[in-house]
Formats: structure tokens, sequence, C-alpha cells
């Protein structure tokens, strides 16, 4: 059963007026509009991205994963597509000191199956030296297939911070798209979902309504302290770490801070 405020035109301080439910499904129809023409935009920018040019590379340049190195073909494993995505990475730093955005994005993929049965192939390329990759891998629990490119030429080994396309034709393989920045969101389901609540990411260059939280610097919530409070401070972890066994406040010795 829903029910209607007393006086439907009370609003709360600081937020959006307070209105009946037919009230509020005409605000909403209005609204959808605007959205439907969104994803129409979207569905042609992606008809325009599947007609980008490609670029062919060696597809049997090595890169380094659990078994040694092999050809960079063995990523699609068998497959016809692949995208990765590529790590950051900070050598010598401990698991508390990597990039804590490239934590967030690998960590919203924790498997590909839905792809996989789309024909299409995942991996995470990162420069570091595998045996420290290996030992962060172990420790995060992924089970994506993940791969060392350290030294590894363009496009296989450039543009860490990205998700990148590929495209294989028998033993040819090609480089088809790209992004970085806002472009990786796709992957960050939680982002998508935060965009969707009445206070949306909390970040500062939200436009927001008069009265509204004040918002903070961009990705704020990726790293806590022990108690959950968000903190880029010396013993704070990225947020998904802490579910990991072993995980404690330790002072980070790498490179730990919100992106410039």
């Amino acid at each position: 059963m829903t029910t209607a405020p007393s006086d439907p035109t009370a609003a709360l301080p600081g937020r959006p007026p307070v209105v009946d439910l037919a009230t509020w499904q005409v605000a909403r129809d209005e609204l959808m509009v605007r959205e439907k023409v969104h994803t129409r935009e979207g569905d042609a920018i992606a008809a325009a991205r599947r007609r980008l040019p490609m670029v062919e590379f060696d597809g049997t340049v090595q890169v380094v994963g659990p078994d040694g190195p092999v050809p960079f073909l063995d990523l699609f494993q068998g497959r016809d597509e692949l995208v990765v995505y590529k790590h950051m990475w900070y050598d010598g730093a401990p698991h508390q000191g990597q990039c804590g955005g490239c934590t967030t994005t690998a960590w919203h993929l924790k498997d590909a199956v839905y792809l996989n049965a789309r024909g299409v192939s995942m991996a995470i390329l990162t420069t570091g030296r595998w045996d420290e990759v290996a030992s962060y891998v172990e420790f995060m629990g992924y089970t994506q297939p993940w791969y060392s490119v350290r030294d590894t030429a363009a496009p296989v080994g450039d543009s860490m911070g990205s998700i990148t396309s590929f495209l294989r034709d028998g033993d040819r393989a090609f480089l088809t798209y790209s992004t970085t920045g806002r472009g990786n969101e796709p992957i960050n389901g939680s982002l998508g979902l935060l965009d969707m609540t009445p206070y949306g990411r909390g970040e500062a260059w939200e436009d927001n309504p008069e009265g509204w939280p004040a918002g903070r610097h961009s990705c704020w919530f990726w790293c806590s302290d022990a108690d959950g409070n968000a903190t880029w401070g010396p013993t704070s972890r990225p947020v998904p770490q802490w579910t990991r066994p072993g995980a404690t406040p330790v002072k980070s010795l790498g490179r730990l801070g919100p992106p410039s």
C-alpha cells in the first residue's frame, strides 16, 4: 500500500520536494525520455566503435604468466576476441601500496564466464615483475588470468590503467579499441548503481541539489582503514583488501594516495 504525505508540497531541508506518487511518475517519465536518448546515443557510439580501423601487431610477442613466457596469442584461449585491463604497478610496493583505482576495477570482474560464453576472453596485464605480481594475485584471490608485460612493446605493453580490445584471425592479432579514465567505468558496476542513488557518488564534481551533502574528491571511498573509514592514510588499504585473510593495518612503504 502506498500512502501520500499529509502535505504533498512539504520539502525536507535541502532536498527535492516531497510529492505524491502520481506527480513523481510524471517527473520520472520525463527523465526517462532523456535516458532513452542517452541509451540510443550510446548504441550509436558502440556501432562506430565496431567500425574503427584496426592495427595489426606481432601476436607471437611473449608475456609472462604462471607458466612462464607465452605468446600473446595464447591469451585468446582459442577464442577470436580478447579484452584486457592494464593494471598499473608500483615496483617493490606492498599489496596495500598498489594502485587503488586499478584494484577497484580488477575486483569488479572476478571471473569472465559471461564473456567466455559470448566468445570473448579476459586477461589482466601489468608491468610488474612476475614474482611480485603472482604474490599480489594470490593475496587478492583473483581468478582471471594475469600476465606481466614488462618491457613489452606497444600495443601490448603500453597505456596502463586502460581497457583494450583485440581481435584474432588465425595467427594474426589486431588492436581494435582502447580507453582509459572514465572510459573504464563499464567494468565497475558499483559506479553505475551509485549514479542511481539519491546522493550519487558523493564526489565534489557532481551537480547536486542545493543543500545536498558536500562531495569529496573523486575516488574517496576506494581506500579505508581497518574500521571502514574512507581514508588515504598511511595505514589504509584498497577497500577490497580488507576481505582478504591477513589484511591488517600496516604502514604502507609504497605509493599510496588519491590520483593527482
